[in-house]
């Protein structure tokens, strides 16, 4: 299972936005810290938007913040909603699928119930276990006034 650049940057940004509960961050200093470009960064935050991950104020005093609590957000729920139409395989396409075993291979199977394992496992997790006390993520962050949660 490879995870895409754009779950891994949306990741990273909630992460970023869970470390500065108080206030609004800028693009600018999310690429800065997550290491992304702002126009890819407006992408995701346009989709996490959409998705109510993120509230967004536009304006010389915008920015983002996290849409739900902490507590809310699962990872695995992430990685559905930003990977949904990322086939893990070519026979999981429904268009391009140029595999001629579609309909007697096993490993297709095989291949879902493993991703599917996977996501349960990541629906477990939470973005406030990833951040809570989480002081060496605080530290990569902490050009940008974060503030530390209890």
């Amino acid at each position: 299972m490879r995870i895409t650049k754009r779950t891994n940057i949306a990741i990273r940004l909630l992460m970023f936005c869970a470390s500065n509960p108080d206030r609004l961050v800028t693009k600018a200093e999310i690429a800065a810290r997550c290491n992304a470009s702002e126009s890819h960064l407006a992408q995701i935050i346009n989709h996490l938007a959409q998705l109510g991950y993120l509230n967004t104020q536009r304006g010389r005093c915008g920015g983002v913040r996290l849409g739900r609590p902490v507590t809310q957000i699962t990872v695995g729920e992430v990685f559905r909603a930003i990977e949904a139409n990322t086939p893990v395989a070519e026979c999981f396409a429904d268009v391009d699928n140029t595999c001629p075993l579609v309909g007697a291979c096993r490993l297709r199977l095989a291949l879902a119930d493993a991703l599917e394992a996977f996501y349960a496992h990541l629906d477990e997790v939470t973005l406030d276990a990833l951040v809570c006390n989480n002081e060496a993520l605080f530290t990569i962050f902490s050009g940008s006034s974060c503030v530390k949660r209890a």
